[in-house]
């Protein structure tokens, strides 16, 4: 079949992201977006760790802290008094080169991956709509609609599906989406001011008020408000302006609003697929899974959905894998997604509840509590390696096997600081295998023989307490996740982990 290898429908972060590791990959692509420009009113603003440290494949990781803004630190107020100051400089240090909360604006965060997709010969159609496809079990045909009505048909062998929570793909396949709407409805605004929150720190307010947070910007008196609305203002959202949502928690904030730059509300959903996959086609980011703005997971996790599936289908494509490394994708991800909607669901009915109890628990005591857990090591750590998505692991995948150390095949591979840094291989999207301590030659030669990079760090007491285990062999997937954690470092057991899953590292 004619045609692109896989066609993308959906410009967002999660579709552009898809097609930058897939383009990389040598994987011919063409993504559509039935908008006519990009967003310019985004909602998403966090850029974790985990994406940072994904992103030094294509070399964005940098780009993205020098345009960003790092987080010093998050202050949580009740009655106009600041209840809370959690400091994040050292939260996440020794745990990952990215060791800090990174703002970036998601319309930004666009422009940077659209212009790296441009400069790998790929552009954006833009104002093209997928309206329909059939699958027909060795590619995929679909209809494409123009702005003017002109319609065509497009052929790929693969359709990716990153047109978000109102998904025409979704849709077309018939999956459903569970989940429910909250009450609240949402607003956003980029705003000019002064005040108190305008110190480059994150700033919630936990009154009885409507939920407020204001996220700092890069540059000097600018800031993101993400804030909720109740009540009878919210049944008509297409009427409500900045003027109209709730001025008492900017005043409980000392909140000076000089210029708002612009407004925009939205409802919020809860809602996970039921199939992430079907034959030739995927869902991803929204169209998959939405859930609460609570600790900036969305993107995140769209751009997690990407490059997991990118991967594989450019080893079904280049001939060194089967198609059934593709069932592995939905197994790998829709999990992950369930897990996270239930996490944030619980968070935000906290920090919205409403009554005397939960006002009290929400103003008086949440404040205090958080203050004196996150003052011990282990909260800081755990909190820090959930919210930016270090924990994220795929143990029960059937590309995952054995265990080495504390690390076990599924892993992320744990960081180490030191004089050599044990990431800066993972800048190749390829299989490849670490050893820390020594290797024998029948492993050397054995990596060889499967075109797998060898690369081998001298054994330190940092390896140790990173739980790595000495001289044991870890495969690593393209990806960057752990494969295979063999204490032995048996050479065989290499060969039989891509054996038995029918995978080939080079091309035949």
């Amino acid at each position: 079949m004619a045609g692109s290898d896989v066609l993308i429908a959906g410009a967002g972060p999660t579709g552009l992201v898809l097609a930058l590791w897939l383009t990389r990959q040598g994987v011919s692509v063409r993504i559509v977006d039935r908008a006519a420009a990009p967003g310019t009113t985004s909602r998403a603003l966090a850029v974790q760790a985990r994406t940072l440290e994904l992103y030094r494949q294509l070399d964005l990781a940098q780009p993205v802290i020098d345009r960003g803004h790092r987080v010093p630190a998050i202050n949580l107020w009740s009655r106009g008094v600041k209840a809370a100051h959690i400091g994040l400089a050292s939260i996440g240090t020794g745990l990952t080169p990215y060791p800090f909360l990174e703002i970036y604006p998601q319309d930004e965060h666009e422009q940077l991956l659209i212009a790296r997709l441009r400069e790998l010969g790929v552009t954006v159609e833009r104002g093209v709509e997928l309206t329909s496809f059939t699958d027909s079990g060795d590619g995929v045909r679909a209809q494409l609609r123009t702005a003017e009505g002109t319609e065509a048909t497009a052929d790929a062998r693969f359709l990716a599906g990153c047109d978000g929570a109102r998904s025409q793909v979704r849709e077309s396949l018939g999956s459903d989406f569970a989940g429910g709407t909250y009450q609240h409805l949402f607003y956003v605004a980029d705003i000019e001011g002064s005040g108190a929150p305008m110190d480059g720190e994150l700033h919630v307010d936990l009154d009885e008020a409507d939920f407020l947070a204001v996220f700092p910007l890069a540059g000097s008196g600018r800031a993101r408000l993400v804030g909720t609305v109740q009540d009878e203002r919210a049944r008509q959202p297409e009427r409500l302006r900045f003027e109209d949502v709730s001025q008492r928690a900017m005043r409980n904030l000392a909140l000076s609003v000089r210029k708002v730059n612009w407004f925009s509300t939205y409802h919020v959903h809860h809602r996970v697929a039921a199939r992430f996959a079907r034959g030739r086609v995927f869902l991803l980011g929204d169209a998959a899974h939405i859930h609460s703005p609570v600790g900036g997971q969305g993107m995140n996790t769209g751009i997690g959905d990407a490059i997991n599936l990118a991967w594989k289908l450019a080893a079904v494509l280049g001939g060194r894998a089967d198609e059934a490394l593709l069932a592995t994708y939905e197994g790998e991800r829709s999990g992950f997604a369930h897990r996270l909607v239930a996490t944030t669901d619980r968070v935000f009915t906290f920090a919205t509840a409403q009554g005397k109890v939960a006002d009290l628990l929400r103003t008086r005591l949440a404040p205090a509590l958080m203050a004196r857990a996150l003052s011990l090591e282990q909260v800081r750590e755990y909190l820090f390696r959930t919210v930016s998505q270090l924990v994220v692991e795929y143990r029960g995948s059937a590309l995952s096997a054995g265990t080495a150390g504390r690390v076990h095949g599924g892993d992320r591979l744990p960081w180490v600081e030191g004089s050599r840094d044990n990431y800066a291989s993972l800048a190749a999207i390829a299989w490849q295998a670490h050893v820390y301590g020594a290797a024998s030659e029948a492993l050397r030669a054995a990596c060889a023989a499967q075109g797998v990079p060898l690369h081998l760090f001298p054994w330190s007491a940092a390896h140790a307490a990173a739980g790595l285990e000495r001289d044991a062999l870890y495969l690593l997937r393209p990806d960057t996740y752990v494969a295979l954690a063999d204490r032995s470092a048996d050479p065989a057991a290499l060969a039989r982990y891509f054996r038995e899953r029918a995978l080939r590292p080079q091309a035949p």
